[in-house]
């Protein structure tokens, strides 16, 4: 299992944003069906609505996601904090 992040761009009320999130996923397509997912049970938004720009595998260290957090604490313990730079 991989961290992937994944952004685009969604409706949430009256107005396109966009949004990041960071999900555990074994490829890039089970990450992008899991956003989708996530996203259409909380916001009750469509698939067909939610454009996806990018999905990128990650380090799990520079996640702030409590899930993926979780998912790798033994690893994250051993590697120790992350580095993250600010754009």
């Amino acid at each position: 299992m991989q961290v992937f992040r994944v952004k685009g761009v969604a409706p949430f009320g009256r107005q396109k944003q966009n949004f990041s999130k960071d999900v555990v996923a074994s490829d890039s397509d089970d990450a992008m069906h899991r956003v989708l997912s996530i996203l259409g049970s909380k916001h009750r938004i469509n698939r067909r609505q939610i454009n996806i720009d990018s999905c990128e595998a990650i380090e799990p260290n520079t996640s702030k996601d409590p899930l993926v957090i979780n998912h790798f604490r033994e690893e994250i313990a051993v590697a120790g904090p992350a580095v993250v730079e600010e754009e």
